[in-house]
């Protein structure tokens, strides 16, 4: 799934939704584009409804940049575009497209992903660092450092997850990491410096930032009757996030 073509050869992409005045999903003011599909299956995803691969609207990059331009005057110095999902590395040509789009207009460009489609093998990994030229940042997802700990909160390994942030490290991306919180599962303090330990090994990392695993997206698990596994959990109290923040701002003082 790396995008389609209409009868006329336009590139299209399966658009779950956008948002107009995003402020968590990089730096300044977001014009957010959500895109349709991811094959991990996180048990808090917060976001059931954008697994289908086959879901969302389509639409041409050209015409989801003209939206998003709309907002232009709102982005200050720091805004632009980001991307997220689902899983953004799924569409890949209509990511190579609108970033191309979007730097050809001076537009700060933003990728928000999980990293799961990520390989060294061809023809994807040419077309990544296609993409990589037209992005300014990209903020990853590690959600575990242990592999088979990561496979059974997420369906899959996370081998290829860190291998790009390396490709990133050494080809110079820029990169915000994310963790996010769930008490019992991604917060013990091997967790965390196992994390630390890995990240003090790339160049790029900007920042780090601690998400407190929620509660809001379960309605959507039983809309779709999908049974949610962390019923029992709770989110972590503002004690435990600032814990949490406070060993890595120790180990690696780039918070």
């Amino acid at each position: 799934m790396s995008g389609c073509e209409n009868n006329s050869g336009a590139i299209l992409g399966r658009i779950h939704s956008t948002e107009s005045f995003g402020s968590v999903d990089g730096p300044g003011v977001r014009f957010v584009v959500f895109l349709q599909g991811c094959r991990m299956r996180c048990q808090y995803c917060h976001n059931p409804d954008t697994w289908e691969l086959g879901g969302g609207t389509l639409r041409t990059p050209e015409d989801v940049l003209a939206e998003a331009l709309r907002y232009r005057p709102y982005w200050g110095k720091d805004g632009g575009i980001t991307v997220s999902g689902g899983e953004a590395l799924l569409q890949m040509d209509f990511m190579r497209r609108l970033f191309s789009l979007a730097k050809e207009k001076n537009v700060h460009t933003c990728l928000d992903t999980a990293g799961n489609p990520f390989t060294r093998e061809e023809p994807f990994f040419s077309e990544f660092k296609d993409l990589m030229a037209d992005t300014d940042l990209v903020l990853l997802d590690i959600k575990m450092m242990d592999d088979e700990a990561h496979r059974a909160l997420t369906g899959c390994g996370n081998s290829n997850i860190l291998d790009m942030a390396r490709f990133l490290s050494e080809n110079g991306t820029s990169m915000w990491i994310r963790h996010v919180l769930v008490p019992g599962l991604t917060d013990s303090d091997e967790e965390l410096s196992a994390l630390c330990d890995f990240l003090g090994t790339l160049k790029t990392v900007e920042k780090v930032e601690v998400l407190p695993y929620h509660t809001l997206g379960i309605y959507k698990w039983k809309e779709l009757g999908i049974p949610y596994a962390l019923d029992d959990i709770l989110p972590p109290t503002e004690e435990e996030v600032r814990r949490a923040e406070e060993i890595i701002v120790k180990l690696l003082n780039i918070c």
